[in-house]
């Protein structure tokens, strides 16, 4: 037995956990990673084309997830935002967003990381609350937006966490904070197939049922051409924060999105972290490994 490294990076999750299928292993991954300080998990909308109350449903599968890992009483949860910015002067005030606001301007605790594995809602009303945030020692990881330059898009337009809020991500963009950013051509690639789930998920107990089982069920439930795979594409965020040099980044000066989710060029002076390559053996296998381990 490895005689474990007890340091901790705290880190806050904000999920729209029933929007797909990924969220859920992403959260688990984060929640069984002893590395990882939770500070808390919000649920979060993602936006109303499909069900009319998406923050409910999200607040419903992170209950399930937690009762599944006997973590109900253990982790903090604060509900987000039920529904996107109005513009982008607004702030929709929420605990999720005063979760974010006092975790950053904590001064005794060390770096503090914020995975955004939906739309950027939350962080944008706490930026919008409480400016002086974006000056603190916090790094956004957000799972969103479509590639960069002449590489081309695939699946819906604009790219869905972004769709979800294109006002939020304006807020945040132009904000000043520590912001990494993993698009839709990075986070789709890390993808698994029904055999893998079958083999290295499955087996590990009422968990690894349920997680496998689920992809299994969105698929049929919202493609209509036979598929056997998912992209995990929610799990980069955690596999960054777990380990950092896990991802390969560019440096992007600003930008910020039309309202049909384009990329427009913005303050030269704001700079962000583009990740172009994600470590997915690394990722995939800590992942199941952990999931197995908690089976056991």
């Amino acid at each position: 037995m490895i005689n474990e490294d007890r340091r901790t990076r705290r880190v806050i999750i904000n999920s729209d956990v029933k929007n797909e299928a990924d969220d859920q292993f992403a959260v688990v991954h984060a929640l069984l990673s002893s590395t990882l300080d939770v500070r808390g998990i919000i649920p979060a909308h993602f936006g109303s084309h499909r069900i009319a109350d998406s923050l409910e449903a999200s607040r419903a599968e992170l209950d399930l997830l937690l009762e599944m890992l006997s973590l109900s009483r253990d982790v903090p949860t604060a509900d987000g935002a039920p529904h996107a910015l109005l513009d982008e002067q607004t702030p929709v005030d929420s605990p999720g967003a005063r979760l974010i606001i006092d975790e950053a301007r904590r001064s005794d605790a060390g770096p503090l990381f914020i995975a955004f594995l939906g739309p950027l809602t939350d962080m944008a009303s706490a930026l919008l609350l409480a400016p002086d945030i974006a000056d603190t020692d916090t790094t956004v990881i957000w799972i969103g937006g479509p590639p960069y330059g002449d590489l081309v898009s695939v699946g819906s337009w604009p790219e869905f966490n972004l769709k979800n809020d294109i006002a939020s991500a304006n807020v945040v963009f132009d904000s000043g904070i520590r912001l990494w950013q993993v698009p839709s051509n990075v986070y789709r690639l890390v993808n698994v197939g029904y055999a893998e789930l079958e083999a290295r998920v499955e087996p590990h107990g009422e968990l690894g049922r349920y997680l496998a089982q689920q992809v299994v069920d969105f698929n049929t439930e919202y493609h209509r051409v036979a598929i056997e795979s998912r992209s995990l594409g929610d799990s980069p965020a955690i596999g960054l924060m777990l380990e950092p040099f896990s991802g390969v980044m560019r440096r992007q000066s600003g930008v910020r999105f039309s309202a049909d989710g384009h990329y427009e060029a913005a303050d030269p002076e704001r700079e962000i972290l583009v990740v172009e390559s994600v470590d997915v053996r690394f990722l995939l296998e800590d992942m199941f490994t952990k999931i197995a381990g908690h089976g056991r």
